[in-house]
């Protein structure tokens, strides 16, 4: 029998993240990858997870400490005495942390806005804190569910009275604070006025949904893009008649491996193509320097993809798209949705994108306004593909058009650069042959 010290674990550029809750206490019995304690960042929440089975001896970490990277939680009492790899050293650029299995994170285009009102409860309670909820409650006498719901719904637990037993928070408390105050939406930035609170609940029955925690992190930040990024959308087609017969015999191909049956979308040409066009325009694969005073030109080309999740998008990043096969894109882009959809993506495979594809095409729609995903300065959007008539000087023939949007920052990219940008994409879309010269 052996204590083992359980640490904090690489959870990337981030420090001193609060303890938002306490999963487990001296005497309990855990598993391999049982969670211990629960960290929330600005970005998202992650459960430490035990690297052994055994018991718990001792739980060092309380509700709003601050830890890093290798800050002691917990000492698990075990009968293998062989300690698990210690944590790395910390990087120079490590990944942001990754979400919790249960509300994956992070997101890609989805408007984030607070909840509406509930209707009035019986139940008296102080109004509710304006502005985003403490990330630690210590001193507040609720439990964890009652902590989470307020978290969930950007309420500050120490400005509620509880109506529980000794001045215990409840849940109906929570809801109660929703209802009694109406927070006014927080303005965007300086002289951009906020959107006026409503009492919906006097016009009739209202149900207060939370936000999943993917749209309530990524609300702020796209709203923040949206702002300081002047947006220009250029749209454009390119014929993809061939390009999909093409796609049609890898797919059938695919799907028959006999090691690991997988689909090729048009996705995974589509990144092939864009890696080729950002080498031939650069500027399109840059980022703005801190005071927007130069160029970051990125000599690396890293491409994320909005995945569909239950809860919300997720950018999935795919490394140095070009030094890989499409069918090598197409098996790893599989992979990352499907562990996107579990909410299971590691840091690293959320974080440095140089150019975002946003594809809608398996749902439909003509056309659409993506948003930048700061500091990219571009984003390529993607809609369904469609039969249409196309004259060729003799006669209309009936060819497979797929409609591409781009939103680019103005401030680094002209609509002349932008226009020629999407002729070149669409110029190797229509003859991938071009990709390889």
């Amino acid at each position: 029998m052996g204590k083992i010290d359980v640490s904090v674990p690489d959870i990337g550029d981030f420090k001193d993240v609060p303890v938002i809750e306490v999963l487990v206490k001296p005497g309990d019995e855990v598993k391999v990858d049982q969670s211990l304690v629960t960290l929330e960042s600005d970005k998202a929440t992650m459960d430490v997870p035990s690297p052994l089975a055994g018991k718990v001896a001792e739980v060092v970490a309380k509700v709003g400490d601050k830890v890093s990277m290798g800050t002691l939680i917990a000492r698990v009492e075990t009968a293998d005495a062989e300690a698990p790899a210690p944590a790395p050293a910390a990087k120079d650029e490590p990944a942001a942390p990754p979400p919790a299995a249960k509300e994956p994170e992070a997101s890609e285009p989805a408007a984030g806005k607070g909840p509406p009102p509930a209707p009035a409860s019986p139940f008296p309670a102080a109004p509710a804190a304006a502005g985003p909820a403490k990330p630690d409650f210590s001193g507040v006498f609720a439990g964890p569910a009652v902590r989470r719901l307020a978290r969930e719904l950007d309420l500050d637990l120490n400005a509620i009275k509880g109506t529980g037993e000794n001045g215990r928070i409840t849940r109906e408390d929570v809801k109660a604070a929703i209802a009694g105050a109406a927070p006014a939406v927080a303005s965007g930035g300086a002289g951009l006025p906020s959107i006026p609170p409503v009492d919906f609940a006097k016009f009739g029955p209202v149900e207060t949904m939370p936000l999943s925690r993917i749209k309530r992190i990524s609300g702020p930040r796209l709203h923040a893009s949206w702002v300081n990024v002047p947006h220009v959308t250029h749209t454009d087609e390119a014929d993809v008649t061939e390009l999909e017969a093409f796609r049609k015999s890898l797919d059938e191909d695919a799907r028959k491996d006999k090691a690991k049956p997988y689909r090729v979308s048009l996705l995974p040409l589509l990144m092939r193509a864009a890696v080729a066009t950002l080498k031939a325009f650069p500027t399109f694969n840059a980022a703005l320097s801190p005071d927007n005073s130069a160029l970051i030109l990125r000599k690396y080309w890293h491409i994320g993809v909005a995945v569909d999740t239950p809860d919300g998008l997720v950018v999935a990043v795919i490394k140095d798209v070009d030094q890989k096969g499409v069918l090598d894109l197409a098996r790893e882009l599989g992979e990352l949705s499907e562990k996107a959809r579990a909410g299971k993506l590691s840091p690293a495979e959320m974080q440095g994108a140089t150019f975002t594809i946003s594809s809608l095409g398996g749902i439909g729609g003509t056309a659409f306004t993506p948003i930048v995903n700061a500091p990219e300065v571009a984003i390529l959007g993607v809609v369904r593909s469609k039969m249409a008539p196309v004259w060729d000087g003799k006669a209309f023939h009936p060819r497979l058009m797929l409609p591409l949007c781009l939103s680019y920052d103005h401030r680094v990219i002209d609509g002349a650069a932008a226009a020629r940008f999407m002729r070149h994409l669409a110029g190797l879309v229509e003859d991938m042959r071009r990709v390889i010269l």
